[in-house]
C-alpha cells in the first residue's frame, strides 16, 4: 500500500441513477416511489431553453414538497457556459431546506469549472446557514474533460462521483456514431486472412478506453465511477450488456433514462447471493489462516491471500449497504 492514503467520498448506494426532466413535474412522484438509488432532477439537456426558468421552479417545489424517502437526491445544473447556471445554484440552495444531497455538474472540462461551482455553492450555503454540505457529481463528457480527468477528480472535497456522458463525449471527439451508448458496427476486427473461411468479424466496445480511464481517475481520488446513459430503452439486453461491461471495469452504477432500466441497473450492480456467500467464505478462510500464521491459503483449489480479503470485503460491504436500503 502506498504511503498516500486515498480517502473515500461519502458512501452512497449508487447502483441506478434515474434522470427526471425538471420540465416534467408529473414524473416526480413516480420517481420518488420507484426503485432507483439516486434521482437527478435535470435542468440541463432534458429542458428546452424556453422552459429553463419554470423547470427550476418545478424542481425547487419538488425538493420542498415531495417525500423522497431515503433516496439520494441530486439536481443537474446547467453548464458554466450558459446564463442559467448561477441562478440554478443560488435559487435551489436559497429556496430549499437541507433535503438536497448533490449537484450534478455537466461537461466539466477543467478543475476551474469545479472550483467555480464550489465557490458559489459554499457562499450560498454559508449565507443560508445550511447544515448539510452538498456533494458534487461530475460528468466527463468532452475531450477536454477526459484529458483533465485525473485533476478534475481531485478538484474539490465535495466531489463524490464521476459519470461518463457518452453522447456528448462522442460529439466532442467527433466519433462516427449517432446513438447514445452501446456498440458500433464500425468498431471491430476482422480475423486473419489466412485463418477462418469466411473470415469472422468481431465487434468491440468503442467506449472501453474512456470508461476505463474514468474509473481509474475516480478510484484514485476515492470517488464512485458511474456509467452514463444507454439510449435505446427498449433494448433491455443491450442495456444489461453495456452495464455489465462497465461494472467489469469498476463502475458501481449506471444511469437510467427510463424507468424500465432501473431494475436492470440494480440487478447488474448488486452482488448475487452466490458471490456474497463466496466472499464470506474467503473472509472466514483468511481469518483462520492469519490465526495459523499463514499469509495465503487454498480455497476450492484457488489461492487466496491478503488481496482476496479486500475484494471480499468490498462484496460483503455492498451487500450490507443494499440490505440496509430495503
Amino acid at each position: 500500500m502506498s504511503f498516500t492514503i486515498v480517502e473515500p467520498a461519502h458512501a452512497r448506494l449508487n447502483r441506478s441513477e434515474l434522470a427526471v426532466p425538471g420540465s416534467r413535474p408529473e414524473l416526480f412522484e413516480k420517481a420518488a416511489k420507484g426503485s432507483a438509488d439516486v434521482i437527478f432532477l435535470d435542468l440541463e439537456d432534458a429542458v428546452a431553453p424556453g422552459d429553463k426558468v419554470q423547470a427550476r421552479k418545478n424542481v425547487i417545489e419538488a425538493i420542498n414538497d415531495i417525500d423522497w424517502g431515503t433516496k439520494t437526491l441530486s439536481v443537474r445544473i446547467n453548464g458554466l457556459d450558459t446564463p442559467y447556471m448561477y441562478r440554478d445554484v443560488i435559487d435551489v440552495i436559497e429556496q430549499t431546506g437541507d433535503r438536497l444531497d448533490l449537484f450534478m455538474i455537466p461537461k466539466v472540462g477543467t478543475t476551474s469549472d469545479v472550483y467555480a461551482v464550489d465557490m458559489l455553492t459554499t457562499q450560498c450555503e454559508d449565507a443560508k446557514g445550511r447544515t448539510k454540505r452538498i456533494g458534487f457529481e461530475l460528468i466527463i463528457e468532452t475531450a477536454l474533460g477526459m484529458s483533465n480527468v485525473e485533476a478534475i477528480a481531485h478538484a474539490s472535497k465535495r466531489n463524490e462521483s464521476l459519470h461518463f456522458g457518452v453522447a456528448d463525449y462522442a460529439a466532442s471527439t467527433k466519433a462516427r456514431t449517432t446513438v447514445i451508448g452501446g456498440p458500433n458496427p464500425l468498431y471491430g476486427v476482422l480475423t486473419d486472412i489466412d485463418g477462418d473461411k469466411p473470415r469472422d468479424y468481431h465487434w468491440g466496445d468503442m467506449w472501453h478506453f474512456a470508461v476505463s480511464r474514468m474509473v481509474v481517475a475516480a478510484r484514485a481520488a476515492g470517488l464512485r465511477p458511474i456509467d452514463g446513459p444507454f439510449g435505446d430503452f427498449k433494448d433491455g439486453d443491450g442495456f444489461r450488456a453495456q452495464a455489465n461491461r462497465a461494472a467489469a471495469l469498476g463502475c458501481e452504477g449506471k444511469w437510467a433514462i427510463h424507468p424500465s432500466q432501473i431494475d436492470l441497473a440494480n440487478e447488474v450492480n448488486s452482488p448475487s447471493e452466490k458471490e456474497v456467500s463466496q466472499a464470506k467464505r474467503i473472509l472466514e478462510a483468511m481469518e483462520q489462516a492469519q490465526k495459523d500464521g499463514q499469509g495465503a491459503v487454498s480455497l476450492d483449489g484457488r489461492l487466496i491471500d491478503i488481496a482476496s480479503i479486500k475484494q471480499a470485503e468490498v462484496m460483503v460491504k455492498k451487500a450490507a449497504q443494499i440490505a440496509a436500503a430495503k
